[in-house]
């Protein structure tokens, strides 16, 4: 009987536990050490948690292993060492988190020069991140001792480790007054500001990239939490000093202040997009929808701050930091878009979304939107560009027009609030329509076509913008025929010089009708599909493949019936019947359709009659 014998098998590290000169490197050379500390191992636990092994444990993740050691084992044991630390077993916290000796040690791997060993810094801010969620009180206090924390860690800022750690005190600090309290220190710390300043020209490019990510996500991590605080919480002073004029004007002008650099460039663009998109709308009538209940529009400081700097970012477009060519697999390049100009894309996509009329006026004055479908065709196989000109097409064509505004029934508020939506309603309008005008959306869309036609009635390729086109002429035949800026985009069209004016006729009836079909699946009955042969009339002599797939799928739903876990227990013998059956009735379907391909009108000589056969005919037929 099973009992007699006993498969429990005991831990080796109990074993090591038994001798009193077991040191921590033994037990850490064990394979279950890890397992052994989660799993409560309290005579282990007990080791751990003395002075002296702790302080090897936290000397282990902050200091530099000897270099003269074989590199795949350089940090094994640095490596087991944060597993033991980050645990997450009370009695190891507990002894870091209590013992201040422990946490200076830790302390001063900030104080080394930069740069820090990546792995080394990971170790590090895992260690520290698992204190602040655990030991909350305890670290944030000894850390805001130290005034000169933060501007060790954004020292080392080019380590990513460096960036989490930020983020882990802003989001990983419960209860809710303790955290609005680290809040406040770090905004006294102008964390904001100094990440700021990092993004500048002069600057490495590693720690211009990590500070702006660490922007980004301080403004997405403090949205969130806003959206699920209650209404008397008191506000973020993080997200309300990023989203402050001040703070948005400062980036820009860390931007372009001095010699231009595409790093500085876009990685600013991106703190900028990250502070547009959560309350960005998709279009105006979502504002309805939400019955002014909650604010979804943009802060007007940061427009503000970008509104003056509009000029600047047109002027990238003209004349971006000089990249050299590069090959491409349609030929050289001898100027590349650049990152800096697809993200002025976004960007002017993103402030289309916004409606703001002052934005959309400049834009507008400055002929930003030729500019981009300059760019558009230019760049014929930049799909990232090609979409974000689409989006700016759909900004400018899908807006609502005075006709779809809700009543103030609908609303419930007052007819005044609803009296200036429908001015900033109109302002846009007009906006857009110069936006159409100016650029000669019709025109370059002709054009290109026709262009396109040429070279590949040449034997060249299809340009790789021509999808996009594609949507971007649909959108205009669909607000043509009904959509908020309908008698706009008429107006326009009867503007049009004659011939112009019957080429888009001719495009859109022939041209575009038949790229859409072209485009669209069509959903074919399997029924009427059959191989094609050198006789249409005559059908296939295979039946179709589809069809036994549609009968054993027939089959498979016809046995789950509401019986089916009665009927799921048959033995072996019952379920090779099945298969039999089942095999045998598509084998004798298969013959019938092989059968009904020999059937002729004319009398013939049954070849399917049963014969006498002798034996010979019959080797000679298993040969054959």
């Amino acid at each position: 009987m099973f009992w007699k014998f006993d498969l429990h098998t005991t831990s080796h590290i109990d074993q090591l536990l038994d001798r009193e000169d077991v040191t921590l490197r033994e037990l850490m050379e064990e394979d279950d050490v890890l397992q052994e500390c989660k799993a409560q191992n309290r005579r282990l636990l007990l080791f751990l948690s003395q002075d002296h092994c702790m302080q090897e444990l936290v000397s282990l993740i902050t200091t530099e292993p000897p270099a003269d050691l074989e590199e795949r084992s350089r940090f094994k044991f640095p490596n087991i060492a944060c597993e033991l630390l980050t645990s997450d077993v009370s009695i190891i916290n507990d002894k870091l988190g209590g013992e201040e000796s422990l946490l200076e040690m830790l302390y001063r791997f900030l104080e080394q020069d930069p740069p820090l060993n990546p792995l080394l810094a990971s170790f590090f801010s895992k260690t520290i991140g698992n204190l602040i969620a655990r030991k909350t009180e305890q670290v944030i206090t000894f850390l805001k001792k130290k005034e000169g924390f933060i501007g060790l860690v954004l020292k080392h800022i080019d380590a990513s480790a460096m960036m989490d750690l930020l983020l882990r005190l802003i989001s990983c600090v419960e209860p809710a007054p303790l955290r609005q309290e680290v809040l406040h220190w770090l905004n006294e710390e102008k964390l904001v500001q100094r990440l700021t300043e990092l993004i500048h020209t002069g600057k490495d490019e590693e720690r211009q990239s990590n500070a702006s990510q660490t922007l980004c996500d301080i403004i997405r991590l403090s949205r969130d939490q806003a959206n699920q605080m209650q209404e008397n919480m008191e506000a973020d002073p993080l997200l309300a000093v990023l989203e402050s004029q001040e703070s948005v004007a400062g980036l820009l002008k860390n931007m372009f202040e001095g010699e231009r650099s595409e790093a500085s460039i876009v990685n600013g663009t991106q703190v900028l997009l990250t502070l547009l998109e959560t309350r960005r709308l998709e279009g105006l009538m979502d504002l309805y929808s939400q019955g002014y209940e909650r604010s979804y529009t943009v802060n007007s400081s940061i427009l503000n701050a970008i509104e003056p700097h509009l000029k600047d970012f047109q002027q990238l477009l003209l004349d971006p930091p000089k990249k050299s060519a590069i090959l491409t697999t349609v030929g050289v390049l001898e100027q590349p878009l650049g990152n800096a100009r697809l993200h002025v894309a976004r960007l002017v996509a993103a402030l289309l979304q916004t409606s703001a009329p002052s934005i959309c006026q400049e834009l507008c004055n400055l002929s930003t939107m030729d500019l981009l479908l300059d760019l558009f065709f230019k760049y014929s196989w930049n799909n990232f560009l090609h979409f974000q000109v689409e989006l700016c097409v759909a900004a400018i064509l899908n807006h609502p027009s005075s006709e779809e505004r809700p009543s103030p029934v609908e609303t419930g508020r007052t007819s005044s609030l609803l009296s200036s939506v429908c001015k900033v309603l109109m302002l846009l309008l007009n906006y857009f329509h110069i936006h159409l005008h100016k650029c000669q959306l019709v025109q370059r869309i002709l054009d290109a076509w026709e262009e396109n036609d040429k070279i590949q009635a040449e034997g060249g390729t299809r340009r790789g913008n021509m999808g996009h086109l594609t949507r971007i002429s649909n959108m205009v035949v669909q607000n043509l025929e009904k959509g908020p800026v309908q008698a706009q985009i008429t107006d326009l069209i009867k503007e049009l010089p004659e011939d112009c004016r019957g080429r888009w006729e001719s495009f859109v009836d022939e041209t575009l009708r038949e790229t859409n079909r072209r485009n669209t699946v069509e959903l074919v009955s399997t029924h009427n599909m059959h191989s094609s042969s050198e006789d249409d009339d005559m059908e296939s002599p295979f039946p179709n493949d589809l069809s036994l797939q549609q009968a054993f799928s027939d089959y498979q739903i016809q046995q789950m019936t509401a019986n089916f876990v009665d009927q799921f227990g048959f033995n072996d013998e019952e379920f090779m019947c099945v298969c039999a059956q089942a095999n045998a009735a598509a084998f004798e379907a298969c013959c019938k359709e092989r059968i009904r391909q020999f059937d002729d009108a004319e009398e013939e000589e049954d070849i399917w009659e049963e014969k006498e056969m002798n034996y010979a005919t019959q080797a000679k037929s298993r040969t054959r």
